[in-house]
């Protein structure tokens, strides 16, 4: 990672997926429009799919996100845009007290506030340097290259040729493994237990990782590590991916819902179940786990003639808007972000 050149003022710029402004099928249609169609996220022929995707997809997928979003929207709005606003108002605040000259904007790559509209903002700020966080530990060809698609894409739009320092990932970060281990622990974690941990990712395709995506070793690093922090033995955790896109392609195992058989059929002890490489809790945390894996595992436990309680599965949130995950990020950033006297 290159140190941004000396300069008046630094920006940082976050960026993570994004969310529909409203939970209603027409907004959430808006969303997963710009999402599907990024070249990352669905690599098919761009006329043909377009019209597959508005015709056949949208209309059925927009009605029955938006009736997810509804049962994790609060009466603030939206949990995964009000967490970004803190996160960037309290990195903001902490590098002011630190003396340090920096801006933070919050960006999504398929929602509002966008990528361009940000970078411009930090145009207009003053902003001599750039330093550009994707809000995803583990980098991936589907995420973090997205993210720099649209930055590249966004500055040349601005028209502003800046010195722009990438932090491409944090996924073995020493502050953000343990950050991790401590949720784990606060979650009521024991480890002289027979308490297992599932760390559940995000899956992507098998094709990225044979092109060369280093993904999947990114995620086995963060797990071991935090792991080791905890202290506890490899029979005491394993990895699971959830959210695969299609079926169309082969997609990184073992599946969470596999795992998650195997151990309900097993009669393991307590599950701590966490997601390290969400930043921020979203409709993949918030719906999917309590929703459908949390009563999936209860399922597969009265099949294999056990009666589940709840005490049995336990989800870990992610770091969120918490103190611990600003340090995290301006221990992230700090390396990037020279201190640079005040006018």
């Amino acid at each position: 990672m290159n140190i941004v050149p000396q300069g008046k003022r630094s920006g940082v710029l976050l960026v993570n997926t994004g969310t529909p402004a409203v939970p209603k099928p027409r907004a959430v249609r808006k969303y997963l429009a710009r999402f599907l169609m990024d070249k990352r996220i669905a690599p098919m022929n761009r006329v043909g799919w377009w019209f597959v995707l508005h015709l056949f997809i949208l209309p059925k997928r927009g009605r029955v996100s938006a009736e997810k979003y509804e049962k994790i929207w609060t009466d603030e709005g939206s949990p995964f845009t009000i967490a970004h606003e803190k996160l960037a108002a309290g990195l903001g605040a902490a590098f002011d007290e630190e003396g340090l000259d920096v801006a933070v904007r919050c960006a999504m790559s398929y929602s509002d506030p966008s990528v361009l509209d940000c970078v411009r903002e930090l145009k207009d700020a003053g902003c001599t340097r750039l330093v550009v966080l994707p809000l995803y530990p583990q980098s991936a060809y589907s995420t973090t290259g997205s993210v720099s698609d649209s930055v590249e894409h966004a500055l040349k739009k601005a028209r502003w040729d800046v010195p722009c320092d990438f932090v491409d990932n944090y996924h073995d970060d020493p502050t953000y493994i343990r950050a991790i281990a401590a949720s784990i622990e606060h979650a009521g974690f024991e480890v002289d237990s027979d308490d297992k941990v599932l760390f559940s990712f995000h899956s992507i395709p098998l094709v990225d990782i044979e092109a060369g995506d280093t993904y999947e070793l990114q995620t086995g690093a963060t797990s071991l590590q935090v792991a080791s922090e905890l202290g506890i033995d490899r029979n005491r955790w394993t990895i699971g991916y959830q959210c695969r896109f299609d079926k169309g392609r082969e997609w990184l195992t073992p599946f969470t819902r596999d795992v998650l058989t195997r151990w309900a059929e097993a009669g393991v002890g307590r599950v701590f179940f966490i997601c390290p490489n969400f930043a921020v809790d979203c409709l993949e945390t918030l719906y999917d786990i309590d929703y459908e894996l949390k009563p999936f595992y209860f399922d597969q436990i009265e099949q294999a003639g056990r009666t589940p309680d709840e005490a049995c599965f336990t989800y870990v949130p992610c770091l969120d808007r918490s103190r611990a995950h600003l340090r995290v990020l301006a221990d992230v950033l700090r390396p990037h972000i020279e201190e640079v006297p005040r006018d």
